[in-house]
């Protein structure tokens, strides 16, 4: 039971590391595969597999070598010199996503609270500085609650659209893009996700003590990923293309449930948004401790006062911008990780970590 609990809480923050601002508002799945009409089904699907695959890979590389940050992992991948040039290229990325996340904050504020932009950004900005001196345990128990209550809200909407005259959308609308457009979407879908999720992911598998926890948990975040990113798609796909005006678009559906179901899924949309920019700054904080020996307080603050000024540009620009950029620049470190191999760790200490728990014996070969 203890062991499955620990799964369970992999898997929730797996998904809900993923299940970022452009995630949760349904801007990233509605840019990414609804537009592609019919063939996003499939591409979803391949996206799934994706994240099946890689993300229990990555994690179970930083349990192998000790990573203490993502920094360790790209020099495991890349060797050391290649790989502190990737860190900081990453950081910059890192950085860039979670102003779109800010941004994402004030957003849900703006068109469903209706109050001002920045009100969002700031309870945003001071509620993740509040939590981040409990470490990646509150990261943990804050998706272990936000995620199956999100999920939930997704079959609710899944069966709202059942009833609808043409729940068969999904499948049956078409597209204007390429065929290359079409397919090379969702592998920069999973090739961005998986390259900012390191910033999660590393420390926790690092922190992890068993394998088998680790990629049980992987397979199922990966699943529970591409669930949700259909349920979206299918959701979405009803109400194309009317649905593409609106910065929050599966808010807009909920609220076609009434304002109870829209209340609840604009929290769970913050709650989101929050706890992956409580995850990502943590994982960023991490990184610069390492090579700048100042409080850790300092540089969380410069963090979140670099992401709110990126943040003013607006949610939905940051988005259309931004996020394809990202995701060339990271289909080579995706293949850099696909390639990855079982050679020795450049490093063998281990650091201590309250998370690693003795919930099942510690395989006796390391692989690097």
């Amino acid at each position: 039971m203890k062991r499955n609990i620990h799964v369970l809480q992999i898997a929730f923050t797996y998904i809900g590391t993923i299940v970022g601002a452009g995630f949760a508002t349904g801007q990233e799945i509605l840019q990414f595969f609804t537009q592609y009409g019919r063939w996003a089904t499939l591409t979803i699907i391949l996206s799934t597999i994706i994240f099946v695959w890689l993300g229990t890979k990555m994690m179970l590389i930083a349990h192998d070598i000790s990573a203490r940050s993502y920094e360790d992992l790209n020099k495991h991948l890349f060797g050391a010199k290649a790989g502190k040039w990737i860190t900081w290229s990453t950081l910059t990325v890192l950085v860039g996503v979670n102003s779109v996340m800010l941004a994402g904050a004030g957003s849900v504020f703006v068109e469903h609270l209706h109050l001002h932009y920045q009100t969002g950004l700031l309870i945003t900005l001071i509620g993740t500085y509040l939590l981040l001196n409990k470490g990646i345990k509150a990261i943990l128990h804050m998706n272990t609650i936000v995620v199956p209550l999100m999920i939930t809200i997704s079959l609710l909407l899944v069966h709202s659209t059942l009833s609808m005259p043409n729940p068969q959308s999904f499948i049956t609308n078409t597209t204007d893009h390429s065929t290359l457009r079409t397919w090379i979407s969702p592998l920069l879908y999973t090739s961005f996700n998986l390259t900012m999720a390191q910033a999660v992911l590393v420390p926790l598998g690092s922190q992890t003590f068993s394998r088998r926890t680790i990629r049980w948990g992987g397979i199922l975040g990966g699943i529970g990923v591409g669930c949700m990113l259909m349920a979206a798609h299918f959701v979405m796909s009803a109400h194309m293309p009317g649905i593409q005006q609106f910065e929050i678009p599966m808010g807009s559906i909920a609220y076609q449930l009434g304002s109870m179901v829209e209340i609840i899924y604009i929290v769970l949309i913050f709650m989101e948004i929050f706890s992956t920019f409580v995850a990502d700054i943590y994982g960023i904080s991490l990184q610069i401790r390492q090579h700048i020996q100042i409080s850790p307080k300092l540089i969380t603050l410069f963090i979140m006062l670099t992401c709110f000024l990126i943040s003013q540009f607006g949610f939905s620009s940051l988005l259309s911008v931004l996020y394809p950029i990202f995701g060339m620049l990271s289909l080579m470190w995706i293949s850099k990780l696909i390639m990855a191999g079982r050679r020795r760790p450049f490093h063998s200490s281990r650091p201590h970590s309250s998370f690693r728990h003795s919930d099942s014996k510690p395989d006796n070969t390391r692989h690097g």
